[in-house]
């Protein structure tokens, strides 16, 4: 299926991490584009509250709990997903976590919870979905982070994770070009969620809406275009 129009109409996407912030805010933005939406976390009560929201306004929502980590659950969700509606178009990696302290004190499970998480989990799951991503005009949005690209003292297992996850969706976009896929790298700064909660004061955080509405545009172009990376700041963040 290709995007040729703003529309999403009979596309079907699944967000991971949808039971807050960017992820809940991305999932209403596809759903609101005509979307089917399923969502993919692990706490099934916010999941729920947010289908119902998405439903409420007239949009599609499917809820699959799931954890990232787990191999069994990634692929309970493409099964899912497929036996659902059919196909899948839309792959948003967003589900993360955010430990930061210095490496000499650090408990190294958080190390591990992060490589786990923001970075093996995203990479397992795109492995589940390509069979499915492949089959028609897929693509594939990882969420990763101004940490990506920027380390910053106390960050060392979050950078690494977030740095691993620019390496992987660039590899990723050279291997799937000429399936007709197309791969989007989103670095947010500094964004009003649970994970900056972690952060130092900063200037005024911008919304997980304003990154929702950036993925949205950016699978809405059409097939021709593809946005590879979008660095998304709060005006005044450093």
């Amino acid at each position: 299926m290709s995007h040729t129009t703003a529309s999403l109409d009979g596309e079907v996407a699944i967000v991971t991490g949808a039971s807050s912030g960017i992820g809940e805010a991305t999932a209403n933005a596809l759903a609101d584009a005509g979307a089917s939406v399923v969502l993919a976390a692990r706490r099934e009560d916010e999941l729920n509250a947010v289908a119902a929201d998405i439903e409420d306004d007239g949009g599609d929502a499917l809820v699959v709990p799931t954890d990232v980590t787990a191999e069994d659950a990634i692929q309970n969700l493409i099964d899912t997903t497929t036996a659902e509606y059919g196909g899948l178009d839309i792959l948003v990696n967003n589900a993360g976590v955010m430990r930061l302290g210095p490496a000499q004190v650090v408990d190294t499970d958080e190390w591990r919870q992060m490589i786990e998480v923001n970075l093996l989990g995203l990479m397992s799951l795109t492995h589940a979905a390509l069979p499915a991503l492949t089959d028609g005009a897929g693509h594939v949005v990882n969420i990763s982070s101004v940490a990506g690209i920027e380390a910053m003292p106390g960050g060392t297992g979050y950078n690494a994770s977030k740095f691993g996850v620019n390496g992987f969706t660039d590899a990723l976009r050279q291997e799937v070009n000429d399936d007709d896929v197309r791969v989007t790298l989103v670095e947010p700064g500094l964004v009003d969620t649970e994970l900056s909660d972690e952060m130092p004061p900063e200037p005024e955080p911008l919304d997980p809406a304003d990154i929702a509405h950036s993925i949205r545009h950016a699978v809405t172009l059409p097939q021709n275009v593809s946005i590879n990376e979008l660095l998304i700041r709060p005006t005044g963040q450093d």
